[in-house]
């Protein structure tokens, strides 16, 4: 009779190639001083998951490292058990506002559009119904009347939410977001985390660097708490503690409690 034996090492390969996004090792140093250090990180499908830290902490460095925007010391990443660079095509991206152009001249409906690069190709022919799906992103981020406005004219709270709306339109089976309710209005976070659980609910997956601790246990599924390494990972109900928080944040808990602002980044 022969008797298979699973390993721990079957089963992290096997809880890997379930993850739409999964971190192993990852280590990024700006300098002599390492950012993020030896980061394990493994997301859950189709729940909502965010990456809280106090300032300097690594959060969007994880992020950037994760998805190749900027190349790590050590570490490896695959989406859905397949290499990173395999699945772009599968994960849309919002980067923080403030590190857009946004002098750029360019029409929000443009914005939305490029969206699309990856069905279209360089080169690609606009049709209709390009046309018509970047107008129903801008409706589901309650920005269809904007269309034609230049993107260098609107609010913040509104250029997020056309950033929101081109993720849209990459139709992507995961959301990554860098504080997408940074320096927004309290209209424009309530619509965007409305359309976010409506995408969890889909049975999409989101992940989204996070800073407002008040929030986290009615906006997300999971929790990543970080400071340079992880400190906790793992279901908000079980996760979010006062003691991984202390953990997480030392002496600044109660500052970030007070000021979640205080402690982005």
């Amino acid at each position: 009779m022969n008797i298979a034996l699973v390993t721990s090492q079957d089963t992290d390969h096997a809880v890997r190639a379930a993850s739409p996004l999964a971190v192993r090792g990852m280590t990024v140093s700006y300098g002599q001083t390492p950012a993020i250090f030896s980061v394990d990180m493994t997301v859950r499908a189709g729940a909502m998951t965010a990456i809280v830290g106090p300032n300097g902490a690594g959060k969007s460095t994880l992020l950037k490292a994760a998805l190749g925007v900027i190349t790590p010391l050590a570490g490896s990443v695959t989406a859905f058990g397949e290499p990173m660079a395999d699945m772009r095509d599968r994960i849309a991206y919002v980067p923080q506002r403030a590190s857009v152009d946004w002098d750029f001249p360019v029409r929000v409906i443009d914005v939305v559009m490029m969206g699309m690069y990856r069905k279209l190709g360089l080169l690609g022919r606009v049709r209709g119904q390009h046309k018509t799906l970047a107008k129903n992103c801008l409706d589901r981020v309650g920005m269809a009347d904007f269309a034609h406005r230049q993107i260098g004219q609107l609010s913040g709270g509104q250029q997020q939410r056309v950033f929101l709306a081109r993720a849209l339109a990459q139709e992507a089976d995961v959301y990554v977001l860098d504080e997408p309710f940074a320096g927004v209005d309290a209209a424009t976070e309530k619509a965007i985390i409305a359309v976010l659980k409506g995408l969890r609910d889909a049975g999409k997956t989101v992940l989204a660097v996070h800073h407002d601790l008040a929030t986290v246990p009615d906006y997300f599924d999971d929790v990543l708490l970080l400071n340079t390494q992880v400190v906790a990972f793992g279901a908000v109900s079980e996760t979010f503690t006062e003691d991984n928080l202390q953990a997480a944040y030392g002496g600044r808990l109660t500052t970030a409690r007070a000021d979640p602002e205080s402690v982005a980044g």
